[in-house]
C-alpha cells in the first residue's frame, strides 16, 4: 500500500512525543528533517511534470517532423521495347545467264566486304568490246594521266592507221573517221575508243602504245597476270575476236579498276562528247543515268553475247552511297542485257527497309511509389528506322531525371539503333501518383527523408542531498 510522506512525518513525531503531552513540540533534528522530505516530495512533482511535458513534446515534434518531411524516391521500371529486323536483302540475279554484281558502302550495314552474288557460271566467255576497257587499262598502265583533267600525249595517226577504218568496216565493227595526219589528245582517243566503241582507234592507240599488235598482246598478258585476272584471254585490242574471254569474277575485278580510275570513270560517265577531227560520239551504254548507272562498257558479238559491266551509285539513305559494280552476260539482245541490271540495281535498293520502331503509347515500363501508387511509362510518339537488309535493331531505354508522379512528365529516351542510324523518342509517366496521408507518413519513419528529430534529452532525479549532522 502506497504510503504519505505527510502522514509518516506525522506518525513519526507522535512517537517520539512524551506520554500524555498536550502540546507537540519539535526538536530541532526532527524538523530539519521535516525540510528535508517536503523538498523530496516537491522535486518528484517536478520531475513527473518534466517528464510529461518532455513526452509532449517530443511527439509534437515528430509528428511536424513526419508530415513535412521529403517523401521517399518514387521507383521506376522499364522493359526494352524489341523490334524485329527486317527481311534479308535478296539481290536479283537473271536465271540462266552469268552475272555478278557487288556492292560496298555503309560498312555498318554490309559489313565490310559489301554484298555479293552471281548467277551462272564462272566459266571465260566471249566478252566483245569490253575489251577495249581492258585496252585502255593496259595503255594507262603504259602512259598514265596524272587526272581526269590531263589531254596525255598527241597522237598523231598516219596512213595505216587511217587504213585500219575501212578494215573494220568490212568486218562490220564500230568504226569511226581517222583522217591521215590527224591529231589528238590521248584523252579524245580514248573517248572514241570507249563511247561509240570504235575498234579502228582501238587497234590504232594500242599500236601506238606498244608498237605492234604482238606488243600489246604482251603487255596485256603482263597486266592480266600482274592483276591475278587469270580467267582472262586478250588476242588482240578491240574484243572481235571471240578468244577474247573472261569469267564474272575477272570482270567485276576489271570493273573496279577502271573505276578507280578517274579519267576511265569520267569518259565512261559521259552520255556523249565532242571529239576534234571526229565530232560528236554517243555512248552505247544507254542505261546511263538510270537507277544509278554510272558506266562502264557495253559489248556483244551477236545473240548470246550481249554483256554489259557496269558501275553503279545507289542511295537509299543508310548514309552513305552504295557503289556498285556489276556485268550481266549472255544476253540474246541489248534489251535483255538492260533489263537484267535494271532488276538487279532496283534489288540493291529494295533491301532497305523503313521499320516502325515506336508507336505513341505503348506502355515500356511503371512508376511506383512505396505508399502503393503506380502508373505507366509509355512512349511519346510514333517512329521508324531506316535499315538494311536483316540488320538487328538494338534498343535501349535511358531515364534522364527523376519522376515526380506528375501526368505526361517526360523522364527518358528509348532509342533504337541499326548499323549507323538510329531513331529515339521521349519516355514519358501516364498517370498520376497522389501523395501519401498523414497517417502512412506517421506510420513509416524509416521511409521519409531528411534527419529525423532528436530524442528528447532523458530527465533524471538530482541526487539526494546527504543529510547534515
Amino acid at each position: 500500500m502506497p504510503h504519505d510522506d505527510g502522514l509518516d512525518d506525522f506518525a513519526d513525531l507522535m512517537a517520539s512525543a512524551p506520554s500524555g503531552a498536550s502540546h507537540v513540540s519539535l526538536s530541532a533534528e526532527d524538523a530539519e528533517r521535516l525540510r528535508r522530505r517536503r523538498r523530496r516530495r516537491r522535486r518528484g512533482w517536478l520531475i513527473a511534470a518534466g517528464v510529461v511535458l518532455a513526452i509532449v513534446a517530443g511527439v509534437g515534434g515528430y509528428t511536424a517532423w513526419a508530415l513535412s518531411a521529403p517523401l521517399p524516391a518514387l521507383e521506376t521500371t522499364t522493359r526494352v521495347p524489341t523490334v524485329a529486323p527486317g527481311a534479308p536483302a535478296a539481290l536479283a540475279m537473271p536465271s540462266g545467264r552469268a552475272a555478278a554484281i557487288s556492292v560496298v558502302g555503309a560498312a555498318g550495314d554490309l559489313g565490310a566486304a559489301g554484298l555479293h552474288a552471281v548467277s551462272g557460271d564462272d566459266q571465260p566467255r566471249p566478252i566483245a568490246s569490253i575489251s577495249k576497257l581492258i585496252t585502255a587499262l593496259v595503255v594507262l598502265d603504259a602512259h598514265p594521266l596524272q587526272s581526269a583533267d590531263d589531254p596525255g600525249p598527241t597522237i598523231t595517226f598516219d596512213k595505216a592507221d587511217h587504213d585500219l577504218y575501212d578494215q573494220y568496216y568490212v568486218l562490220g565493227a564500230t568504226v569511226a573517221a581517222m583522217p591521215t595526219g590527224s591529231s589528238m589528245s590521248l584523252y579524245d582517243a580514248l573517248t572514241t575508243m570507249l563511247l561509240p566503241s570504235a575498234s579502228n582507234y582501238a587497234d590504232a592507240v594500242a599500236m601506238w602504245a606498244f608498237g605492234s599488235r604482238s606488243g600489246y598482246v604482251s603487255a596485256t598478258r603482263t597486266w592480266l597476270q600482274a592483276h591475278q585476272l587469270n580467267g582472262t584471254t586478250i588476242v588482240e585490242p578491240t574484243g572481235i575476236d571471240e578468244r577474247n574471254t573472261s569469267t564474272p569474277s575477272d570482270l567485276l575485278a576489271i570493273g573496279q579498276l577502271a573505276a578507280a580510275n578517274p579519267a576511265l570513270a569520267r569518259i565512261t560517265s559521259m552520255p556523249s562528247a565532242t571529239v576534234p577531227a571526229v565530232g560528236e560520239v554517243d555512248n552505247t551504254n544507254d542505261l546511263l543515268g538510270s537507277d544509278g548507272v554510272t558506266g562502264l562498257k557495253t559489248g556483244n558479238l551477236g545473240a548470246g553475247t550481249f554483256a554489259l559491266l557496269y558501275t553503279a551509285t545507289s542511295n537509299p539513305g543508310l548514309g552513305e552511297p552504295l557503289k556498285i559494280v556489276g556485268v550481266s552476260l549472255d544476253g540474246q539482245s541489248r534489251e535483255q542485257v538492260d533489263a537484267d541490271v535494271t532488276t538487279a540495281l532496283r534489288s540493291v535498293a529494295a533491301g532497305v527497309h523503313l521499320v516502325p520502331v515506336a508507336k505513341v503509347g505503348t506502355p515500356v515500363g511503371t512508376v511506383t511509389s512505396p505508399w502503393g501508387g503506380e502508373a505507366q511509362l509509355v512512349l511519346s510518339r510514333d517512329e521508324s528506322l531506316l535499315t538494311w537488309s536483316d540488320t538487328p535493331i538494338t534498343a535501349s531505354i535511358t531515364l534522364t531525371i527523376a519522376p515526380t508522379g506528375q501526368d505526361g512528365q517526360q523522364i527518358g529516351i528509348a532509342t533504337w539503333t541499326s548499323g549507323g542510324r538510329s531513331a529515339s523518342v521521349a519516355v514519358a509517366v501516364r498517370g498520376t501518383i497522389a501523395p501519401p496521408d498523414d497517417w502512412w507518413k506517421l506510420t513509416h519513419p524509416s521511409l521519409l527523408g531528411g534527419p529525423a528529430p532528436s530524442p528528447s534529452p532523458s530527465v533524471s532525479p538530482s541526487p539526494t542531498p546527504t543529510p547534515g549532522g
